[in-house]
């Protein structure tokens, strides 16, 4: 027989059950638990049909409608089921833990898989980790001018056993007017939150938790206000690299894509720079004077970072002077400047 638990443990056993979403793809593509498998109990039309039956004639006759919908794919979905299934075992979810997850989980229980019902269902999910958001726990902001290798360092950071979170590889953008060339789709802002969570749940909040300077929105994905707002008053350590490697990492970053791509991002940002300016610049891209262009779009970035350190709530930081562009090298500099920070 199935049981119903709460949404903490049931994350807590999901680190070694897996999870299947029940909902219907277009409820899983919106958003779903990280990891979790989606084993529909109605494709999207099917849900449409039963969900007008229900309106119209009420639940017995939107149960009836349901089971002729859905009746001969009994077999496929216990054949998903059983394949996913670990140690005979399942965690089970619907939106709001209620005869989707139930029948789900009684077809399953039929073939001998012991089941889990998220009670609540995905709802109580999403409650559950945005009030997670006010558990306190310690950051480490590094900030610093564009291309100064913050990304390089972060990581690096983590290979020297530090705590980190990388904000742009799970947003999938870099934060800047160019932060979405060469990266895969974003995610909804939903799923970016569930991903989030899902590694922010697996650190010590005891100890330090290095997160790379970013503004609240990235791309078109959003920091949850609690998680900003503890990066907004943490401890900010801005590295200060040279402008000519800075211009280096830039040209090697982005001359890669096409003139096309570039000039389109340029012409997006030129009511901030000028229209000129732009005109300029597109000019000199396709001259491929790549250093130049760099050199002019820092200047731009180099005054909206001022501006944005401004708005911090913590108006204290750290500055660290960078001797080169070795990653591992800073990393070390990183961690022994926070010696001084209680």
């Amino acid at each position: 027989m199935s049981s119903f638990i709460e949404a903490e443990e049931f994350i807590r056993l999901s680190s070694h059950i897996p999870i299947v979403d029940v909902r219907s793809p277009i409820e899983f593509a919106k958003g779903h638990i990280t990891k979790a498998i989606n084993i529909p109990l109605f494709s999207d039309e099917q849900r449409v049909v039963v969900g007008i039956k229900y309106k119209q004639e009420g639940q017995q006759a939107a149960i009836i409608t349901g089971l002729e919908l859905i009746g001969s794919s009994f077999a496929d979905k216990c054949k998903e089921a059983l394949k996913i299934a670990k140690n005979k075992e399942l965690l089970i979810h619907c939106w709001k833990g209620g005869l989707r997850s139930e029948s789900m989980a009684w077809l399953f229980e039929t073939i001998g898989i012991k089941t889990y019902i998220l009670k609540g269902g995905y709802k109580s999910y999403k409650s559950y980790i945005r009030k997670s958001w006010e558990t306190p726990f310690k950051v480490i902001v590094l900030g610093g001018y564009t291309g100064s290798g913050k990304t390089e360092i972060l990581h690096a950071l983590q290979r020297k056993n530090q705590q980190i979170i990388d904000l742009e590889k799970l947003a999938h953008h870099k934060g800047s007017a160019f932060g979405a060339l060469g990266q895969e789709e974003q995610p909804t802002n939903e799923q970016f939150e569930n991903d989030l969570y899902d590694v922010w749940s697996l650190t010590n909040h005891h100890q330090y938790l290095w997160l790379e300077d970013e503004s609240q929105s990235i791309g078109r994905v959003r920091l949850p206000d609690l998680f900003f707002e503890t990066m907004n008053n943490a401890p900010l350590i801005r590295i200060q690299l040279s402008h000519e490697i800075r211009i280096h990492r830039l040209v090697n970053e982005y001359a890669c894509f096409n003139k096309e791509q570039l000039s389109l991002v340029i012409n997006k940002i030129s009511k901030k720079i000028g229209s000129l300016l732009a005109k300029n610049m597109i000019e000199t891209l396709y001259k491929e004077d790549f250093a130049i262009v760099a050199s002019l779009l820092l200047e731009y970035y180099d005054n909206t970072y001022e501006y944005s350190i401004s708005k911090r709530k913590n108006k204290q930081f750290q500055c660290v002077t960078l001797p080169n562009d070795n990653a591992d090298g800073n990393a070390l500099l990183m961690m022994e400047s926070i010696k001084n920070i209680g």
